[in-house]
């Protein structure tokens, strides 16, 4: 019997027994298991050599009058059962139709304003990344479109990135200073760690955490051991001080090091 779920779950055997048999642990037992949804990875299928390649390559001249009356009839399909395919259509149209795309961050939808940012990543929009650093640091922008926009901006052009960093890493929202946070490991600019390092002293301790290993990625510097988990914010206060006396010391000279590169399975 072969089972397939997204699922690691770790427990005794009688206790997997009865998750499989879909009867309800109780008892002793039942403090014996636990279980974990986590994202399994996804692993595309191997490419066929001997399947031809059918697809139809994205436009790479410019739009002419009709094709851009086209592009601005897409937009309002960027939301409703339609919005794949006029997701697909802006990718067919190539880069020529990322400024009519970009007016789709304005309009009053927000799943139009969503589906337009992934669809700026999909078609690999570079020319689209100031209009993503906008909405980024938009604050009345609900907090999921300036979320995304910054990660697919970090994603195009990293080096644009740093000004929505800082503006997203002083927001009210904690979701929004966390996803500041946790961005700016992959922004390799000496100007994303002056704004991480007051992060560490952040109110909530899940931004605190994210500053924090964004920190150890990007400088891979090691402070004395402290317990992170169950900080308070006065610990983070006087602990974050290691780091601005560090910074103090280093940021003329510093250079963030390469990333480091996964090993390979023999």
């Amino acid at each position: 019997m072969i089972v397939c779920q997204s699922y690691v779950v770790r427990l005794g055997v009688i206790g997997l027994i009865a998750v499989l048999s879909g009867a309800a642990p109780s008892g002793a037992w039942a403090d014996q298991i636990w279980v974990w949804k986590v994202q399994v990875p996804y692993e595309a299928p191997p490419i066929n050599p001997d399947v031809p390649d059918n697809s139809i390559p994205p436009n790479t001249t410019p739009l002419g009058p009709e094709e851009l009356k086209r592009a601005e009839a897409l937009l309002p399909l960027l939301e409703g059962k339609q919005e794949f395919w006029a997701m697909g259509e802006f990718v067919h149209l190539g880069d020529s139709s990322v400024p009519v795309l970009v007016k789709a961050l304005t309009m009053s939808s927000p799943r139009i304003r969503y589906n337009a940012i992934e669809t700026l990543l999909m078609m690999k929009g570079v020319t689209g990344v100031p209009a993503l650093i906008e909405t980024a640091k938009e604050p009345s922008e609900l907090s999921r479109v300036r979320e995304h926009a910054l990660r697919v901006a970090v994603r195009l052009d990293a080096t644009k990135a740093p000004e929505a960093v800082e503006v997203m890493a002083k927001d009210p929202n904690p979701s929004v200073r966390k996803a500041a946070a946790f961005e700016a490991r992959y922004i390799r600019q000496k100007a994303v760690i002056s704004i991480l390092i007051p992060m560490v002293s952040d109110d909530e301790r899940f931004v605190a955490l994210s500053a924090l290993q964004s920190l150890w990625i990007l400088t891979r510097h090691e402070t004395e051991f402290h317990d992170w988990d169950t900080s308070t914010k006065q610990d983070r206060a006087a602990w974050s001080s290691e780091w601005i006396e560090w910074w103090d010391n280093n940021k003329e000279t510093f250079e963030i090091p390469e990333p480091r590169r996964p090993k390979r399975n023999r």
